[in-house]
């Protein structure tokens, strides 16, 4: 008997393609979550680094100001205060952008994922009706086999009836 092919076979092929597309698309957005945290996590450590350097600026400035070193050189401290204050607050709103980045990125993931969860669950629905159409036409081959089986074992019954044991030989 010859096996007969799935009709559903190309359906099945796009099935696993699509499960496969979402795999990939699931592991891009998950590297782009990953890559934006990343960057979050830079901005925000350049900004402790700003922070830094202005307590330490001020803290130098206190110093000569307490000791009276600082005269003419007030107005440099001051501007250099100013713009250490004015990078802070550009490097926070940069941290503010990131953040929603990051939000974007966790939701494609989630979106990702679940189009990833569907994409497989569908994959699955088509091999199990696969292989349930594969035990029917096992099961119908073997029926069709026993009934041939049955059919042959009737005709020699039969065939013995008539001739007798001595003509079946012949035969």
């Amino acid at each position: 008997m010859i096996m007969q092919k799935y009709r559903l076979q190309a359906l099945l092929t796009i099935k696993q393609r699509m499960k496969k597309k979402a795999e990939i698309a699931l592991a891009l957005a998950i590297k782009a979550l990953l890559e934006a945290k990343k960057k979050l996590e830079k901005l925000e450590k350049e900004k402790e680094e700003i922070i830094e350097a202005w307590k330490l600026a001020r803290k130098e400035m206190k110093s000569k100001v307490a000791t009276g070193v600082m005269i003419g050189e007030g107005n440099v401290y001051v501007n250099y205060l100013r713009k250490l204050k004015e990078d802070e607050e550009k490097k926070e709103q940069e941290i503010e952008d990131q953040k929603g980045v990051v939000e974007e990125a966790e939701t494609a993931v989630k979106a990702a994922r679940k189009e990833y969860i569907e994409a497989c669950k569908e994959l699955r629905v088509m091999e199990k009706h696969k292989e349930l159409w594969e035990k029917k036409i096992k099961a119908e081959i073997s029926r069709k086999e026993e009934r041939e089986m049955d059919e042959l074992g009737n005709v020699i019954h039969q065939l013995r009836r008539m001739h007798g044991e001595k003509a079946l030989g012949e035969v």
